[in-house]
């Protein structure tokens, strides 16, 4: 992308993170040079007058003192006489407005002198003005701003044509793999997003990859048992870093029937420290859990026996680590009203147990509904565990 390095941050689609903020160094080393007239050689070549105002402007934005900074642009646009030197002086304030986070006016200066388009495309794009950001990168060849920009723009089919083609040169970018798949699930094509989901995950079955994946969807809309699954998938691969998530976890699986996990859940994440052994927070989640726990696993043993009751039964063990039998009261409770949230966490118990061949035929079996997208995502961690 012409020098240029796309950074993830902050916009979401679907839940997925959609890649939005440039590297404000990327910003700064544009394809056509320097934004700032940074050199000694550049800075003798400029008058006093305007070169001193200039390196104050810089070292007043590096500071983070921004109006200082644009009172010292001030001094030297005025004393600016040639075209050089008032180039310098809108690279500069180019600059300091990037730096400030005034991506609009960064554009304007930089428009103001003929800046190539491989320089405006990213503050276009930063300044939120797609439309000018896809034209400038169509001229620059910055793909990967267009198809970013289309993704704002609501246009996920468009930008997933950019990144098929991003893909048909190097199958292996796993970053235009992600962004595809945000893309294919804005525009509801299931079957290309599970397909590059797969693909993604082959390549790249790390902790990281599963966090970068799971962190944000769990934010999307979705059934409370979906979430609930999706939070246990979450656990499985190692992607709760956060004493909220621990936190949204227990209380989900404790609203959900499942407070045995619930503990399991607050006592690992104290152990490992990502929960503070004082946090009241946590010792209530623990307590309120231990006794619910305690109680569904003493009826635990007849409600397995019957559909309407069993789903109540498979939560008890699975919280009690009972795999086995989870799986089992489990699959007497896909004879009930929850067919579906029942058979996923067969899977999860069964993968639990043990048995990944079997876990994914019964993950495989939820083609439909809103436990399918989780149970895809878990036959596919089933698949790819060491």
């Amino acid at each position: 992308m012409a020098g240029m390095r796309v950074v993830m941050a902050d916009v979401r689609m679907m839940g997925w993170p959609v890649r939005r903020g440039l590297a404000l160094a990327a910003l700064l080393l544009a394809a056509s040079g320097p934004l700032v007239p940074g050199s000694a050689a550049q800075a003798q070549a400029l008058p006093p007058a305007v070169g001193k105002p200039l390196q104050a402007a810089q070292n007043a934005a590096k500071a983070g003192n921004t109006a200082a900074a644009l009172s010292a642009i001030d001094q030297a646009r005025a004393a600016a006489k040639t075209p050089a030197e008032r180039r310098a002086v809108s690279q500069m304030a180019a600059y300091v407005h990037t730096r400030a986070g005034n991506f609009a006016r960064a554009a304007s200066e930089l428009e103001a002198i003929g800046a190539p388009p491989s320089q405006l495309a990213p503050l276009y794009y930063q300044a939120r003005q797609y439309d000018k950001a896809i034209a400038a990168a169509q001229k620059s060849g910055q793909t990967t701003i267009i198809a970013q920009a289309y993704l704002q723009q609501g246009k996920p089919a468009e930008a997933a044509k950019i990144y098929e083609q991003m893909l048909a040169k190097n199958p292996n970018n796993l970053t235009a793999l992600q962004n595809l798949a945000g893309a294919q699930f804005a525009m509801g094509d299931r079957a290309g997003y599970s397909r590059t989901i797969q693909q993604l995950v082959k390549l790249d079955p790390t902790p990281a990859r599963w966090r970068s994946l799971l962190a944000e969807m769990k934010n999307a809309p979705m059934s409370r048992e979906a979430k609930l699954g999706l939070y246990h998938l979450m656990l499985a691969t190692d992607s709760i870093k956060t004493a909220q998530e621990v936190e949204d976890f227990a209380k989900v699986a404790i609203v959900s029937g499942q407070a045995g996990y619930a503990e399991k859940v607050v006592r690992e994440a104290v152990a490992e420290g990502i929960v503070t052994p004082d946090n009241s927070m946590a010792q209530k989640i623990v307590d309120a859990a231990s006794k619910r726990s305690a109680d569904a696993l003493r009826t635990a043993p007849a409600d397995a026996k019957n559909p309407a009751t069993a789903m109540n039964a498979g939560n008890a063990f699975l919280g009690a680590s009972r795999y086995q039998d989870a799986a089992a009261a489990y699959a007497v409770a896909e004879k009930g009203p929850n067919g579906d949230s029942a058979r996923l966490f067969r899977g999860i118990s069964t993968l639990k147990a043990g048995d990944r061949a079997g876990a994914r035929q019964i993950f495989d079996q939820i083609k439909t509904g809103p436990m399918a997208d989780v149970a895809g995502l878990w036959s596919l961690y089933a698949s790819t565990r060491a």
